[in-house]
């Protein structure tokens, strides 16, 4: 039967099962084989052929019927797998009904009667299949959920098969160990099957059905408490799925294996098609999701970080795929998931200086998320991706796409996403460390040129996304100065360039208008002075470029010393802002080229979807403060009880707590909520950290000062020398104790990254769109 014929019988059968109004009975097989037995549709026709209005209207009016089609398509999955697949006509009933699955699933989950619908036992369905009584007890999404994990590992299928004669000695699914047909090599499995489309294309049917099954977690508002287990998720990852490890490892390894260069000959995906791809993207989704877990979880040495609250529940069966991560610590599969992690973040920066060289792949969101997984999981990763440059490898990419995305509004998840890994990984000193290592691999970005390390790099993209990124981004202003400060007492030596960003962020940030038109705005002049206290009082001796733009900027630091507190000077501050510009376009005059070969960051095409987020925890949530001791350890600082905070050391004392409250009221709109008083003022003014940088500049301003005047200088280079060899042993005060502020996963992030996560996988599954125009909950989908 030609393609169009068996496409026009699926249409009829479609029509017919929206128009009945009375039950089919599910032994009518006539009727029901329509669906998947003679049509060889593909997952678009599918979609083409049933339409959302006609789903819905069945759901309606008779949802006998649609209960009946859900269980007879789980049923022929179940056969299936039971059966193994051996003729063709098997294997296009399963991809038939898998396809047909994925297409309503949606316009079940989105309706809150069907929600329990595959979680209930269907009477009688066991019936006729010669199947013992207690298999029927088995609810359908348990039923559907095994029948797909058993077909991913089918012989001749999904897999290759391992024996080489005929369909007769064909394996036993039951006894088959489907660790030996683990899909790709890499961690805990060393051989490399050969790659086949067939079988890619029918194992990224399969997964498009288990993430579909997954995504009823689009259908429920988000949470406050975001406790809430995906019960798909709960029991595909969980012990009653044979082939967890198995397929935990396929997944990771086919991820972290895959090399879109085409086995590295540039422009060589130009002459072979790569269904590689879609898997691959698929596997990276069905990962992330199967990952989502909160609440205790276990960490490398057995303990878990849960409180002891968590008692009170009685614990739910393991998520298998979040134990194997955490367990993984063979250096050589560190090495093989970094590498490959790395590979795929930096192939679209290998885009920019070779264009077209490569395949440009487009699922780096999802590879940040399983980064981010794997470090917060396994703290030994997190340790292992620290302990060489290779963290470098990592966070050049990222700071490309936080530049990159900084002017666009559709991706300000990426945005977070790309800053918050950023903050877990300046949580550990030896991150800090790792940036002093010079940055000479040029990619094409559209920053100021400049020579220097990995750290300067960092600043100054950190400055252009502050002076030049769009409004919505500066919630994470205070993420990116805590970054900053983590690493800041490491820097060895700042380029001239780093140094005036810096300080043109000071400028910016300590003018009045600035400081008394949102409550927490002074909070950022604390984050700067502490790094500028750091470096000078750890780093002094290789940063005579930013002493000397400090001194140059001296005026700065005696403005912030002497700020008004009087109501009237208050009130004039505050109306120049009505009429000043935006703070911070202001660019510094030095702004220098930008490397050849870039663009400049663009805004959202007009009509890009994008879907909403919920607000993040405001960085006194995100993060928990610790000393750094004398032997380099870490000790964690608890809250200072209040009483005592008059005699804290000023530059360990954190601003009022006003400005905590006022972190979502200081959005432009809500401005007039919230006005600033002398007594506001006065209660962080006499805490600003200055003593360090004043003492600084009653040293070497008259020194510099002579120099000048004896050499009729005009000239820097002298200036440098001159302070490169100056020292202030014995002429500053005490050095405070490092502070650390070490990211804290709480509830607020795990719910962050749900519905970061969802809304990803949502917007990239466009071919079919399977999600689209369903009624989503967990997040919105608005147009820019």
């Amino acid at each position: 039967m030609g393609s169009a014929d068996s496409k026009l019988n699926f249409r009829k059968a479609v029509i017919q099962l929206t128009t009945k109004t009375q039950p089919v009975e599910a032994t009518d097989d006539a009727f029901w084989d329509q669906f998947w037995a003679d049509t060889a549709t593909s997952v678009q026709d599918v979609f083409a052929l049933v339409p959302a209005a006609e789903i819905r209207a069945v759901r309606e009016e008779s949802p006998s019927n649609l209960a009946t089609l859900c269980y007879k398509a789980v049923e022929k999955l179940v056969q299936g797998a039971e059966s193994g697949c051996h003729s063709e006509k098997e294997k296009q009933i399963v991809l038939n009904c898998s396809r047909l699955l994925t297409r309503v699933l949606p316009y079940i989950f989105e309706d809150p009667d069907w929600r329990g619908f595959f979680w209930s036992t269907v009477p009688g369905a066991g019936r006729g299949a010669g199947e013992d009584d207690d298999e029927n007890a088995r609810p359908l999404a348990e039923s559907l959920l095994l029948a797909v994990a058993d077909l991913l590992f089918c012989p001749d299928f999904t897999v290759q098969s391992h024996r080489r004669s005929t369909v007769d000695s064909a394996e036993d699914i039951h006894s088959l160990d489907s660790c030996e047909y683990i899909w790709e090599a890499g961690v805990g499995f060393a051989h490399s099957p050969q790659p086949n489309y067939n079988h890619d294309m029918n194992r990224m049917e399969l997964l498009k059905l288990l993430l579909t099954c997954f995504s009823e977690a689009m259908y429920l508002p988000p949470a406050p408490d975001s406790s809430s287990v995906n019960p798909w998720v709960q029991f595909f990852c969980s012990t009653e799925n044979r082939h967890a490890l198995p397929l935990f490892t396929s997944l990771l390894n086919t991820v972290c294996a895959y090399d879109p260069v085409g086995y590295g000959i540039p422009y060589n995906h130009l002459l072979f098609s790569d269904h590689r791809e879609p898997l691959v993207e698929e596997a990276a989704q069905v990962l992330i999701v199967s990952l989502d877990h909160d609440g205790a979880t276990p960490t490398v040495d057995g303990t878990t970080t849960g409180t002891a609250m968590d008692d009170a529940d009685p614990p739910g069966p393991e998520n298998l795929f979040v134990n194997y991560l955490s367990r993984i610590h063979r250096e050589e599969d560190f090495q093989f998931i970094l590498k490959g992690i790395a590979r795929l973040l930096s192939n679209p920066l290998l885009q920019t200086y070779l264009p077209n060289s490569t395949k440009k792949i487009q699922f780096h969101q999802e590879l940040l998320v399983l980064f981010w997984k794997l470090c917060d999981f396994n703290k030994k990763f997190l340790f292992f991706v620290l302990k060489s440059s290779d963290v470098l490898d990592i966070l050049v990419p990222i700071l490309y796409f936080l530049n990159d995305a900084r002017a666009d509004q559709s991706r300000v998840g990426l945005m977070h996403i790309g800053v918050f890994i950023l903050l877990l990984l300046s949580g550990e000193r030896n991150f800090g460390v790792r940036l002093n290592k010079p940055y000479s691999v040029r990619v094409p970005m559209d920053i100021p040129v400049f020579t220097g390390t990995h750290a300067d790099l960092l600043i100054v993209v950190f400055h252009k996304i502050i002076t030049s990124g769009h409004q919505r981004l500066q919630p994470l202003f205070d993420c990116l100065l805590t970054i900053v400060v983590n690493v800041s007492p490491y820097l060895k030596s700042l380029s001239m360039v780093a140094a005036n960003k810096l300080l043109h962020l000071l400028e910016a940030f300590s003018t009045t208008w600035f400081l008394f038109s949102a409550a927490q705005n002074h909070h950022l002049v604390f984050f700067l002075l502490e790094v500028f206290n750091n470096i000078i009082q750890y780093q002094f001796d290789g940063n005579s470029n930013l002493v000397y733009a400090i001194i140059r900027k001296r005026s700065v630091f005696h403005q912030l010393a002497n700020l008004p507190t009087d109501p009237p000077t208050i009130h004039k501050a505050l109306q120049r802002r009505r009429r000043a510009p935006e703070a911070l376009s202001r660019t510094s005059s030095q702004e220098g080229v930008s490397m050849e070969g870039s663009h400049p960051a663009a805004p959202a095409e007009p009509g890009t979807l994008k879907a909403s987020l919920v607000a993040t925890p405001g960085i006194e949530k995100l993060t928990e403060k610790s000393q750094v001791s004398e032997d380099g350890t870490l000790r964690s600082l608890e809250p200072a009880p209040q009483q005592n905070s008059a005699e804290c050391s000023p530059a360990s004392e954190e601003p009022s707590q006003a400005w905590r409250e006022q972190r979502r009221l200081s959005s432009a709109s809500a401005g007039g909520q919230w006005s600033p008083t002398s007594e506001w003022v006065l209660s962080w003014k006499s805490k600003l950290p200055l003593q360090t940088i004043m003492r600084l500049l009653q040293v070497l301003v008259p020194q510099v000062e002579k120099i000048c005047i004896d050499k009729g200088l005009t000239d820097e280079s002298e200036i440098l020398r001159f302070l490169q060899h100056g020292t202030l042993v014995g002429l500053l005060p005490v050095p405070h104790p490092i502070l650390i502020r070490k990211y804290q996963a709480n509830s607020g992030t795990a719910m962050w990254f749900r519905t970061y996560m969802w809304g990803v996988i949502y917007l990239r599954n466009v071919d079919p769109p399977v999600w689209y125009d369903t009624d989503v909950k967990l997040f919105e989908i608005q147009r820019v």
